[in-house]
């Protein structure tokens, strides 16, 4: 059963950072999404219109780019189905800098034949960096798919191994 999706994204902002510009969008329940913008979609969210949620993903995502922050604390209102949920639950349970297989995060949630679906779950999760799924790889240690590009997931697995 589909879980209601979030409010009404009422609050946005962008945010600068090493891997390129992010929107932040929010609800009054938390924070909704975070999105790999590009320079254009960045300067449009310029009129920022924010609420305490942006504000404090801003701080604790500037944070975690300066080798500061390894665990995000913040109130989040991601929507998703029950599964969905329960894999990005999972995602934040991995320990920063470490990595894991799509199937380990799915032996994890108690449906270990569901590697693909996890996959998919990642592929929607709205909240990357702060649900990490670029932490997760293929089985055999590769980088796979990432929405930020594979690029991206490589600059924020050797940050995190820096930085640990």
């Amino acid at each position: 059963m589909l879980r209601p999706t979030p409010e009404i994204t009422d609050f946005f902002s962008a945010l600068p950072s090493p891997i390129g510009p992010l929107a932040l969008l929010a609800s009054t329940k938390g924070l909704t999404e975070i999105r790999f913008a590009n320079h254009s979609q960045a300067r449009a969210t310029t009129r920022d219109k924010r609420n305490e949620y942006i504000d404090t993903a801003i701080k604790q995502l500037k944070e975690y780019f300066a080798g500061n922050r390894q665990v995000f604390d913040l109130t989040l209102d991601e929507g998703g189905t029950d599964f969905q949920r329960s894999v990005w639950a999972q995602l934040r349970a991995i320990p920063f800098g470490e990595t894991v297989s799509y199937g380990a995060v799915a032996k994890a949630i108690g449906k270990p034949k569901a590697a693909r679906a996890v996959g998919m779950a990642n592929n929607r999760n709205p909240m990357p960096i702060i649900t990490p799924c670029h932490r997760v790889i293929g089985s055999d240690g590769s980088l796979t798919g990432f929405g930020g590009g594979l690029d991206v997931k490589r600059w924020l697995l050797d940050h995190e191994r820096a930085t640990d």
